[in-house]
């Protein structure tokens, strides 16, 4: 019961930086997420098929002020995320990419699957990606967001 009752608060507690070139750094947790908009995906994988509930990653990134709509122009455009997990797995999304208004390529930030909170070997967060083909950029143990501006 003790473990189970540490196992609680640690997933709690477990927390997404968004950090780099953002006018907002956040750390936000799963209340942070909770007060958000909410919004849900439908995958399939080899049959078996999981509902995840979250927030669409660009209104995380919003809520950092990354830049979106009329502002993703010109030297913004040269600008990517790379998402992290707690066990170093890296994946990367240009801004363009993420903008609903540029793609219709939505990718949802999820904290729950088929109802439940995530936890254990998933982590606390997953990015959903349900247009990629392969699913390799659907991360989980989801940790940092960290956006990146190139300069040429």
């Amino acid at each position: 019961m003790l473990l189970a009752a540490c196992l609680a608060t640690a997933q709690d507690q477990a927390s997404i930086q968004i950090t780099g070139a953002v006018k907002r750094p956040l750390t936000l947790f799963g209340d942070d997420l909770a007060k958000m908009p909410r919004a849900s995906v439908r995958t399939t994988n080899k049959g078996m098929e999981t509902v995840y509930e979250g927030v669409w990653l660009h209104e995380v990134l919003k809520k950092g002020g990354v830049p979106q709509g009329s502002e993703l122009r010109g030297k913004a455009l040269a600008g990517y995320v790379l998402a992290e997990a707690h066990d170093g797995y890296q994946v990367v999304f240009s801004l363009g990419e993420l903008d609903p208004a540029f793609i219709d390529n939505e990718i949802l930030l999820a904290d729950t699957a088929n109802g439940k909170p995530l936890f254990g070997a998933q982590g606390r967060f997953r990015l959903v990606v349900p247009k990629d083909k392969p699913g390799a950029r659907s991360l989980r143990m989801l940790t940092k967001l960290e956006v990146v501006q190139l300069r040429k």
